[in-house]
């Protein structure tokens, strides 16, 4: 199993780094591993992974097995799983256009396109902390219980999922979504749909 979960954040690690949304070293990936979890290694690229990347921790951010240098960032995930159980892959980059928002301190909260809305209503920003701190995980985990994805003040984005795949194509979304939003804000801004629309678009997720 460990082996296929490595297979996994390879495989989805790569396809991250063809698009462009985890440059260079930047960024890290994890998954559950049982009662652990799985996260690159510190210094890794998620576009570039080697077998020996991947360290193996436990919930208390102690190292089991694998590389001995686990992400500095591994506090920020264990917390991401310890308040969504049903969160089992997490991916956090540096992807460009969500990251411009983050680093000027805007959260995406207009509601322009219908899938944004049913997938994840709003995406909050959490305030800026240094990467790596305690302080960067208060900060970032009020937001985990009720959104998958959240951006990091001049820094990135974290995304969480159900399995890897619903988690990459989660930052895919919200990546073009930070991207169409510029867009439309370069062609005079984008049309919010009315509040009657968003409504009903919340009513579709209770059916």
């Amino acid at each position: 199993m460990l082996e296929q979960i490595k297979k996994e954040i390879t495989q989805y690690g790569k396809l991250a780094g063809e698009r462009g949304y985890t440059p260079g070293i930047s960024g890290n990936i994890s998954a559950r591993f049982g009662n652990n979890i799985v996260i690159t290694s510190s210094g890794s690229a998620n576009g570039y992974l080697e077998d020996n990347e991947f360290s193996v921790i436990n919930f208390d951010g102690e190292f089991v097995s694998g590389n001995p240098k686990p992400s500095s960032e591994k506090f920020l995930h264990l917390d991401f799983y310890k308040k969504r159980p049903d969160v089992n892959y997490i991916i956090h980059v540096h992807s460009p256009y969500l990251t411009a928002f983050a680093a000027s301190g805007q959260a995406l909260l207009e509601a322009i396109s219908p899938e944004i809305v049913y997938c994840f209503g709003e995406i909050p920003l959490a305030e800026y902390a240094i990467p790596g701190s305690d302080e960067l995980v208060r900060k970032t985990s009020v937001y985990f219980e009720n959104h998958d994805v959240v951006l990091l003040e001049n820094h990135g984005v974290i995304v969480g999922g159900a399995t890897m795949k619903q988690a990459y194509l989660s930052l895919e979304l919200t990546e073009e979504y930070a991207k169409t939003l510029i867009c439309a804000k370069i062609l005079g801004g984008a049309k919010i749909l009315p509040e009657e629309e968003v409504k009903k678009i919340y009513s579709l997720k209770q059916k």
